[in-house]
């Protein structure tokens, strides 16, 4: 079997697989959060911290527990790390540096899992647990929340209320994260992820000397990694670990995981608004950008030239020979495309263009199909700017869902979409400006430009992948990432909150003969083209002098 009909035959099997999933997941996920009954170990959580799950709340409380939550939770595992070298468990780890501490809980707090260490060689059994694990679960569950939460300021009218933050992050947590993460890490174990608390052993002798690997809960972690899109891997070589991914199975397994939430809630906003014909015309918006993406990204690495690229059978160099390219294409898309930030091939060495494939993944805003609950709201968002320059050509005030697009409607919009993009080319501009964060680069020229170019595109959207070649433990790179991180995860989710608010304080307006019809191939053509010119316009410049000079010359 040809590698490009290998490549391709996996696709339509993950394809399959989602779609089998697709129904009754996010039916499924629309009857926790639309439910008025809470489990008994949920009312044991909400006694222990205090919170009434019944009481509804407006944008402004709602952001208070989101930004509240986060807050702590970032002390806090910026502290347990600070104190590893005092904790049991700790494999004889010393405790990490303050920057370095800063970065790794802002990344994971964010959702982001971008690392800057040596997992297996700085993280004790403790911080992993305890810590990183922990927050994969609970960061995940603030993106659906935060999801939900637009989805009911559509769905509601005549109120600013857009329920309750705490009775979210619970339910999200304990009946969807937790229940498939168990399956998931159970289907990794049997297929040969390891699962333990050894300490540090040796495995054989390596160019004369020991090699040593500490074990721990490794597939646990990993199977929330990816449902939750998180992407922080326990081991340095993340996904391309065979400790984390042992098999071609396993890989696609784990793709299926990191894309089987995202592309479920659109069902769910569906059934939430009263329209699954809404919910698939998302879908289809998400599944289009892609399937394009991992067609663009086959066709430049099997695209090879030389007698060494036709004796591999496309660029092998960076992938793992488990997988080969068809496969690391596939996981290199779907990763970039939502905010998980995996990785199962170092992307620093896809070909020129396949390392801007994968970045503009990232400058899409994570939106085909994202993040868990980032994902769904950052794609309303713009859904919404499609709507309203839809309005613009016809002369109409555009509306969406039944809810006017106003003036205050489309600020929040506006600002939502270039947070991330001033984030991400203010902190490269800087970085390319001094001389000091430039000593990081491994490479000069267009490559080492895209180096800092992808950490902080990666870093401002939350993705958390890295492109390889940067040393990016550095005071510099530490910081100003992990503000990135903080500041494009954020930011955002105000406006995004504040939209909601807004829309659920609205009368729904009837349709009319003028209103766009939202749910028609016709509107998921104009979203595909809004997004793509619009990100287009954004990054070009940016992208003209890294990956698109690189892949010219080559």
């Amino acid at each position: 079997m040809s590698p490009v009909l290998a490549g391709v035959l996996q696709l339509l099997a993950l394809i399959a697989a989602l779609a089998l999933a697709y129904r009754p997941l996010g039916d499924y996920m629309a009857k926790v959060y639309s439910s008025d009954k809470h489990l008994r170990v949920e009312k044991w959580i909400y006694k222990g911290i205090g919170a009434n799950p019944n009481t509804e709340m407006r944008w402004p409380a709602y952001l208070r527990g989101v930004l509240a939550f986060s807050a702590v939770s970032v002390l806090f595992l910026y502290l347990l790390q600070r104190i590893q070298g005092s904790l049991p468990g700790s494999l004889g780890f010393s405790s990490i540096d303050p920057d370095q501490a800063f970065n790794t809980a802002a990344s994971f707090v964010t959702n982001t899992n971008w690392q800057s260490y040596y997992g297996e060689q700085a993280m004790g059994h403790v911080v992993q647990t305890a810590g990183l694990a922990v927050q994969n679960f609970v960061s995940a569950a603030v993106g659906i929340a935060v999801a939900v939460a637009l989805v009911r300021g559509f769905s509601r009218s005549r109120t600013g209320e857009l329920g309750n933050f705490w009775a979210d992050l619970v339910r999200g947590t304990i009946r969807i994260l937790l229940p498939i993460s168990v399956i998931a890490a159970i289907v990794l174990v049997a297929c040969g992820a390891i699962q333990n608390f050894s300490g540090i052993h040796s495995v054989g002798q390596f160019f004369g000397d020991s090699q040593q690997w500490n074990g721990g809960a490794v597939a646990s972690q990993e199977a929330i990694k990816e449902v939750g899109t998180n992407g922080g891997g326990y081991f340095n070589a993340n996904s391309a670990h065979p400790f984390e991914n042992p098999t071609p199975f396993t890989n696609l397994f784990e793709i299926f995981l990191l894309l089987v939430i995202p592309f479920s809630l659109t069902r769910t906003f569906g059934r939430m608004v009263g329209s699954l014909k809404q919910g698939y015309a998302i879908l289809a918006t998400m599944a289009t950008i892609w399937v394009g993406f991992i067609a663009l990204m086959m066709w430049t690495e099997f695209n090879h030239h030389g007698p060494a690229f036709d004796i591999a059978g496309g660029a092998l160099e960076g992938k793992e020979t488990r997988f080969g390219v068809g496969a690391s294409s596939i996981f290199a898309v779907s990763t970039t495309l939502t905010s998980t930030g995996a990785v199962d091939s170092f992307h620093s060495s896809f070909t020129g263009l396949g390392g801007g494939i994968t970045m503009l993944g990232m400058q899409l805003g994570e939106i085909a199909p994202g993040g868990t609950g980032s994902g769904l709201y950052g794609m309303l968002i713009m859904a919404i700017i499609a709507v309203f320059i839809a309005g613009l050509m016809v002369g109409r005030t555009p509306e969406y869902l039944g809810k006017k697009i106003g003036t205050r409607e489309i600020k929040f919009a506006a600002c939502y979409i270039l947070i991330t993009p001033a984030l991400v080319l203010i902190f490269t501009a800087a970085a390319m400006a001094l001389p000091t964060p430039g000593h990081s680069m491994t490479n000069s020229g267009a490559h080492g430009f895209s180096e800092i170019l992808y950490a902080y595109t990666s870093g401002a959207n939350n993705n958390g992948s890295a492109f390889a070649g940067l040393n990016a433990d550095t005071q510099w790179f530490n910081s100003t990432i992990g503000i990135a991180m903080l500041l494009g995860r954020f930011l955002p989710m105000v406006f995004v909150l504040a939209l909601a608010g807004s829309l659920a304080e609205q009368k729904p307006v009837p349709a009319t003969a003028g209103t766009l019809r939202t749910e028609k191939p016709l509107f998921t053509g104009l979203l595909v083209g809004a997004i793509l010119i619009i990100t287009g316009l954004t990054y070009f410049p940016a992208l003209a002098l890294g990956p698109l000079a690189e892949g010219l010359a080559s």
